[in-house]
Order: structure tokens, then sequence, then C-alpha cells
């Protein structure tokens, strides 16, 4: 086959490739910089965008770019997880070999869980050879983006590469936060470093830098070999970006950068690692804009999940005084806005919002409770908060840490699950 020499080359995908394919997710972090959100459920089980549950985002990406064997590996307080993507993703037909499988820790090293990426992908290396991939593709659980993965995977064999990484641009002056590559004209890795303080530059495009984004394209028997060399190494941290990337340019591996492809079709593409409560806070924030940053809406890239089956929102009085309104905001099925207000915001399902009560740029959750006069801006209310009649929660900091709250450094409130708030 004749090789590709750029990272886009739109070299053809045989409709056989992407069944070849076992799609590995990473979805057993704890998530200890989402906390309290994350304290009684993984990351990428928690709400976002009203309806969904960040893993929607990237399982959703693999069911559009035809990639249907789907292994889910799990760990930190997984049940709500594992129950959402039975409800969400059970209905692919197995006998077609089309399926969304969870995978709870093996084990296989008995003293420990997992110690970093590379490490959980190994610990399950028996089931996965079990499936007898040709390519493994390894995802991340808790990132928001539109990608199809066919694309890359086209890259990946036009190069005949043993692993093909996806990357994003940003700016140099940035990247000394990410995993950064330098790759030469052909797009092949020269070098992969990890948080450096003088990120490379990509190639054709000075004051930008190639980021790793956490997805990886390998042929299937090499990387088998390369996680089971790297679990005997007793100073590995046994992590795709830090070890065994790294190694494998060091050692001469054909490794591949593949430029992203953003299908969200924004006006610049659209990667976001939900890192933080902040980062989480604005990936919302970028749902409700008049032209949302992500889309939501595109029926030609639908976003899967597990949908109750509530009654529509309904919106209750229209007198000056006591008028139930919602501006700029996403509301889900079974929400009542009696005579309250809503702007800016995201509101879960079965929120109830009593009269002259306020919420403004803020998200949230399932079957809140807003009492009358009661006023939330710029806060993260968890599932089942109750907010008494005339109490107000994000307008005073110093109020909302005595309550036990957590506010971030830009002032964001976060209410944990089941608090009731009262005077």
């Amino acid at each position: 086959m004749k090789k590709a020499n750029h990272a886009t080359n739109p070299a053809i995908l045989p409709p056989s490739a992407a069944r070849q394919v076992l799609s590995v997710v990473l979805a057993g972090g704890v998530g200890q910089r989402l906390f309290p959100l994350t304290l009684e459920r993984a990351k990428p089980a928690v709400p976002f965008g009203g309806k969904y549950r960040i893993i929607d985002i990237v399982l959703s990406n693999a069911v559009n770019s035809g990639f249907r064997r789907v292994l889910v590996l799990t760990q930190y307080r997984a049940q709500s997880l594992v129950e959402h993507i039975r409800r969400a993703f059970g209905l692919l037909p197995y006998e077609l070999d089309e399926y969304v499988e969870v995978v709870p820790p093996q084990l296989m090293r008995a003293d420990h869980w997992y110690e970093g990426t590379g490490d959980a992908v190994f610990q399950n290396l028996a089931h996965i050879e079990s499936h007898r991939p040709e390519q493994v593709l390894i995802l991340s659980g808790d990132h928001v983006y539109k990608m199809d993965y066919g694309k890359m995977l086209a890259s990946h064999l036009a190069n005949d590469a043993d692993v093909t990484i996806a990357c994003t641009p940003i700016p140099k002056a940035d990247a000394t936060r990410f995993g950064v590559m330098d790759a030469d004209v052909r797009w092949r890795v020269q070098r992969f470093v990890e948080k450096p303080k003088d990120p490379p530059e990509m190639p054709g495009n000075p004051g930008m830098s190639l980021a790793n984004m956490g997805i990886y394209i390998f042929d299937a028997k090499l990387m088998y070999d390369m996680l089971e060399d790297d679990a005997q190494n007793e100073e590995s941290s046994h992590d795709f970006g830090k070890d065994i990337l790294p190694r494998m340019v060091s050692e001469g591996r054909r490794v591949m950068g593949w430029l992203f492809e953003d299908e969200n079709h924004g006006r610049e593409p659209y990667f976001r690692d939900i890192g933080t409560l902040d980062s989480y806070f604005d990936a919302n924030m970028d749902l409700v804009r008049v032209d949302p940053l992500f889309n939501l809406y595109d029926p030609a890239w639908p976003i899967r999940t597990h949908q109750g089956q509530f009654p529509p929102a309904k919106t209750v009085f229209t007198t000056p005084e006591r008028r139930g309104e919602v501006l700029e905001s996403l509301v889900c099925g079974g929400v009542i806005v009696s005579g309250g207000s809503a702007v800016k915001s995201v509101i879960g399902p079965l929120t109830y919002m009593h009269s002259y009560s306020h919420v403004e740029e803020s998200v949230i959750f399932d079957a809140c409770d807003i009492g009358r006069h009661a006023a939330v801006k710029r806060a993260i209310l968890d599932k089942g908060v109750v907010i008494a009649p005339g109490v107000r929660v994000g307008f005073d900091q110093e109020q909302d840490l005595e309550r036990g709250f957590t506010v971030t450094e830009t002032g964001l409130t976060i209410v944990p699950k089941g608090t009731h708030v009262e005077r």
C-alpha cells in the first residue's frame, strides 16, 4: 500500500477495517480535581449537558465512526457508570459482533489497582487478546470532542504505522502543560515529551506545538509486547504518554502523528479535557451560547445516551410579577419552571423551580428543588439538592465556604449531592 506523507492524508479505509479494531476506553480515574462531583461516581459518569454523561461523548464518537467493538475499563466507584452504559449502549447486537462491554478490574497484579494508563490496559491484555483485534484504539472516557476515528485509522494503515497518535495544535506558550510531539514534515514523530519547558514547534507552523490528545491506534501485537516489557520495568510509571510512547520513539518504531479533524464543524476545533471543576463548568457553558461551541444538534453526529421517560419541560405563569422564563439555557425533560427564571444555565431532568426563584450561569443536576425567592448564580448543584425559600447560593463566597461548599479560585460554588441548603 502506498504510504501517506501527511497526518491528514485522505487515505481510503477498507469497509471491513473498522471491524478489525477493538476500542478500549479508559474510565477508571478517580477525578480528584472534580470533587465533590466525583465523591460518589466515576469521573466519566458525571452528568454533562443536562441529560448526558461525560462518557457518552467518546462512546458516541466510536459508534458514529463504525467502531462498535468497545471495552470500557472501570475501577473507581463504577456502579452508576456501569448501569448507565448498559442502558444507553446495551442495544448493540452482540450476535453481529457489536458491543460496548464494561470490564471491571481484573487485578492481574494482586497487590495494587491500575498504576497508569498503560498498566490499565496491560492488566486486561488477556481479555483484549481474546477479541483478536488487528489494531487497538485507546481512548479516554473524560474528553469532550467529535472525531471520526475511521479517518485516523485510514492514516494509520496508509502509513504502515506501529502506533498513530492524535494531536491538536496549541500555542507553544500553553504546551508546557501537555505531552508534546516533535514531528517531521512527513508527520513521523521524532520526540515525545511530557510537559516540556521548551516545547517543540509543529512542522510548518511556528509558534504552535502538537499536543497529545490521549488517543492512540496501536498495532495490536506490538502493543502487547510493549506493555509486557513495560510491566517488568520497576522504574516505569506504566503510562502511555510518559513511558511507552517515548520508548517506542527512541527504539525507532514507526510512530506517526495524526492532526485532529473536528466533526463538530465549528469556528475552531473543539477539544476539552474535563480535568477541573472550572473546565467542566466552562464546557457546559459552551453549550448554552447562541452559537454553541460544541454542537449537540447535528443529526449527522448524534450524541447517544439513556433518557428517562420524563414529560416535556414546562413553564408556568405569565403575569408581569410572576413569570416562568427560560433564556439561553438547556432545559431537560420533567423540568417545571413555575414562575421562576433561568438564564444561561443547564437545568437537569425533573428539577423544580418555584415562583420568583432565579438561576443564572449555573449547572443544575437532576431532581433539584429551587425554593421561592431563592437565587443561584455561578454554581453547580449536584443531584437532589434542595435550596430553601429565600436562600442565595453563589453570591457570597465566605458564606458558601462556611456552609461546607467547595468554592474554586474563580468563584464557582459546588453544592454536593443531596444537600439541603437552609436559611
